[in-house]
């Protein structure tokens, strides 16, 4: 049963010794989201990998992001407009690469990709015809709140816990031993989760749980 938010910052509170006029509720939430942030530093867990199919325009080298994206893992061109054909994976470059290719007015499969701004993905050789793609990607870790659970603060919640107290410790410049205690237990989770995590992928056991969602293929 996920824990809480209420339950959570009382916990925060009661192992740090200090009440709200302290540690109000807002700097424990950016202690969370500060530990959240840290984790998918660290971990690549499931629930923050998506993937979304889309398809490449004719004449069009733009595709739009997921609202929720992040960072991309990979993005697979197929050979047709469906996703069942064969299908080749796209190496990322960085923009000046991908303008000085199109420069040239190449046409063809796009075999190249860049992050274009914080919403859209740029691509070369510019499409010939229609194609399939799918993208792979990381969002930006859910935040856990009131009114919002989370994978971390239902399955995780003591390596939650653990990390904000490293903050709160950090912040209230508390006692090394116990700052250094939950920093310990806090890595030992990091690591134990990596596992995890690790496991579960090579028994193969994610892949018919990942959401698959439609993204729009821009008109420009």
């Amino acid at each position: 049963m996920a824990i809480t938010y209420s339950d959570f910052q009382t916990q925060v509170r009661a192992y740090t010794e200090v009440d709200s006029n302290v540690l109000s509720d807002t700097l424990i939430d950016q202690f969370i989201r500060n530990t959240e942030l840290d984790i998918a530093g660290k971990v690549d867990y499931d629930d923050l990998r998506k993937y979304a199919t889309s398809s490449f325009t004719a004449n069009k080298r733009y595709l739009v992001t997921p609202s929720e994206f992040l960072i991309i893992r990979s993005l697979q061109v197929f050979d047709d407009t469906t996703n069942t054909s064969a299908r080749t994976f796209m190496e990322k470059r960085d923009t000046s690469f991908i303008t000085e290719y199109n420069g040239s007015g190449a046409t063809g499969q796009p075999k190249y990709y860049a992050n274009w701004d914080d919403n859209t993905i740029v691509v070369a050789p510019t499409p010939d015809i229609n194609y399939a793609v799918q993208l792979n990607y990381i969002i930006d870790p859910p935040h856990f709140t009131s009114t919002n659970t989370t994978y971390l603060s239902t399955y995780q919640d003591a390596m939650l816990l653990h990390g904000v107290l490293v903050e709160a410790f950090a912040f209230l410049k508390g006692p090394m031993d116990m700052y250094n205690t939950y920093k310990t237990m806090y890595t030992d989770a990091i690591n134990a989760f990596v596992l995890q995590q690790t496991g579960r992928r090579r028994r193969a056991e994610y892949d018919d749980g990942v959401p698959r969602i439609k993204i729009a293929s821009p008109s420009t």
